[in-house]
């Protein structure tokens, strides 16, 4: 059952660590170095692949367990089930997602299978870092990594992670088509809810303004406010997701709940902050941006129209996959600064800030009271 490099505790860590190196290193080189130095572009390509490599690894071959990797205990479970002759159930959800780990189950031990799901998790995340911003991939794939989420969709929630970089993977092949459509045909298969930022995302292909959509983000917060309930309904009467997801959203947050959270609204304002500046100040011009500012915009507002049901988090996750990628596109695809590079040092370190703030300050602030009130 064990294959680990550390001892279980040490991964978030060892993550985290990793994490405050890099983005200080980088914040030192955009300090000291241009954009395009030797120096410069032999560090991010380096970093970049240590990292993506790394990742990969420590991420897959982790530890069984429950207690430091969450759902990681119930896929094990449900994998060796696989492994050991179970049938699919007729009435389980994402069938899709069950296919693959059944038929993975015949052909590889669960720690390759756990890998096999970091690769499908990060490698996108590269994927479409290269192909927007070809030899500065490192800045775009750094904000994946780094983003609040990042950990814990790759270790405890991982079909919903994995459902969401394969429309990543999806997204960054929007000059063909049919590929684009095949990945987020398995995006669907994988986790259900991957419908919203696909249906979100066709539909910036005919409605395109980032000025309504912008209305509309801001419009959601006294909606939420004052008629939370009624939305929580309408989208559990259409049926949105499967079972478990409208049972979420029929459990609005209890007494112990926690309620309406300004805090994640205001981490996810801050791409609706940088697509609005990046537009409407600096007079960035670009169609595709608009289509990732606005498919954010869409999925972060039904998320607010929600936000009071339990385990919501579950549906901000539906916007904050992208939140690194729309807002440093604009300064790794146009001359925006006198000092860009400085800059994109500062919005990355900054970016991570708040993930370290809650993460590793605000979380063990709670869990320390949980503790002294037990």
């Amino acid at each position: 059952m064990m294959n680990s490099f550390l001892p279980p505790d040490l991964y978030y860590p060892t993550f985290m660590n990793l994490s405050i190196m890099l983005v200080l290193f980088t914040l030192f080189h955009t300090a000291v170095l241009k954009i395009d130095n030797n120096k410069n572009l032999l560090f991010i390509q380096f970093s970049g692949f240590f990292l993506l490599f790394f990742l990969i690894l420590i991420i897959g071959q982790r530890p069984i367990s429950g207690k430091y990797f969450g759902d990681t205990i119930n896929y094990y479970r449900g994998y060796i089930s696989y492994q050991n002759g179970a049938q699919i159930s007729e009435n389980v959800g994402d069938y899709g997602w069950h296919i693959f780990m059944k038929a993975a189950a015949q052909l590889m031990n669960v720690h390759s299978f756990f890998t096999l799901i970091a690769f499908i998790y990060i490698f996108p995340m590269y994927r479409i870092s290269k192909e927007f911003f070809k030899e500065y991939w490192y800045y775009a794939f750094l904000m994946f990594v780094v983003s609040f989420s990042f950990w814990a969709y790759g270790v405890n929630g991982i079909r919903n992670g994995a459902a969401a970089s394969l429309f990543l993977w999806g997204v960054s092949y929007h000059r063909k088509k049919l590929v684009m459509a095949i990945l987020f045909f398995f995006a669907i298969q994988f986790h259900k809810t991957l419908f919203l930022p696909i249906l979100a995302f066709i539909l910036t292909y005919f409605y395109n303004n980032p000025k309504v959509y912008l209305k509309a983000w801001i419009l959601s917060i006294p909606l939420s406010l004052f008629t939370g309930s009624v939305w929580i309904s309408l989208f559990t009467s259409l049926g949105f997701g499967d079972d478990r997801l409208s049972a979420y959203l029929n459990s609005e947050a209890s007494s112990t709940g926690t309620g309406f959270r300004w805090d994640f609204l205001f981490y996810s304002a801050f791409a609706v902050f940088a697509g609005w500046y990046f537009i409407y100040k600096k007079r960035f011009e670009d169609p595709f941006y608009n289509q990732l500012l606005n498919t954010y915009l869409i999925c972060n507002g039904f998320w607010i129209l929600v936000i009071r049901a339990n385990y919501s988090n579950r549906f901000a996750y539906l916007s904050w996959f992208m939140m690194g990628l729309v807002i440093i596109y604009p300064v790794l695809k146009k001359q925006l600064f006198k000092n860009q590079h400085w800059v994109i040092g500062k919005i990355i370190f900054a970016y991570f800030l708040f993930t370290y703030l809650m993460n590793v300050i605000y979380y063990a602030y709670l869990n320390n009271n949980e503790a002294l009130n037990t």
